[in-house]
């Protein structure tokens, strides 16, 4: 018999410690590369997921257990990370700019391709990429991330966001679209 998140949570609930470490253990990994995707920033994920395992921690007697404990666990890393997004554009509006390969860790990783015109291509998308990412609306972010990076499906998305799947879906496709016109320059034949 395989133990379900609802076990662990019930446990942890009667003080528990070691049940919620196995839950910390279960969601942990999938909560920071949430975190990093939404923030780009490898400082700030690991805050967002002390702080939302910290928070669930203290709102687990509010916790429905019909619903999916890692549901709930990405919409409270979800709120944290735009939180932290947020404060982070108001903060940098008063700083000079920066290098954006200081801010992105991904921009800085290699390429594994030699070839120099690729190194630089790829670059220049990874660049677009991030600087579209940073155009999107708090909720065409989360729905990008959370549908095309961890691969939930629109109803999960829909879950996260607390909307109706159709808003979801809507809020995906404008974040693609907004991309694609983003990525565009770089993909069209020269004229």
């Amino acid at each position: 018999m395989e133990l379900t998140d609802a076990v662990f949570v019930t446990k942890a609930r009667s003080g528990d410690t070691d049940a919620y470490r196995v839950l910390v253990e279960r969601h942990g990994r999938a909560l920071f590369r949430l975190a990093f995707r939404m923030t780009g920033n490898e400082q700030d994920a690991e805050d967002v997921v002390q702080e939302s395992f910290l928070r669930a921690y203290r709102q687990l007697g509010k916790f429905d257990e019909r619903a999916s404990f890692g549901t709930w666990l990405y919409r409270i890393a979800t709120n944290y990370s735009l939180d932290l997004v947020r404060s982070r554009k108001r903060r940098s509006a008063n700083l000079a700019p920066s290098d954006p390969e200081m801010d992105d860790p991904i921009l800085s990783l290699p390429t594994g391709d030699p070839n120099p015109e690729r190194m630089t291509l790829s670059s220049e998308v990874r660049e677009r990429v991030a600087e579209a990412m940073k155009d999107l609306s708090a909720t065409e972010r989360t729905a990008f991330v959370l549908r095309h990076f961890e691969g939930m499906c629109i109803e999960e998305v829909s879950r996260v966001l607390d909307c109706q799947p159709g808003a979801a879906k809507h809020s995906v496709f404008r974040a693609v679209q907004k991309l694609r016109r983003a990525l565009e320059p770089l993909v069209s034949p020269a004229r």
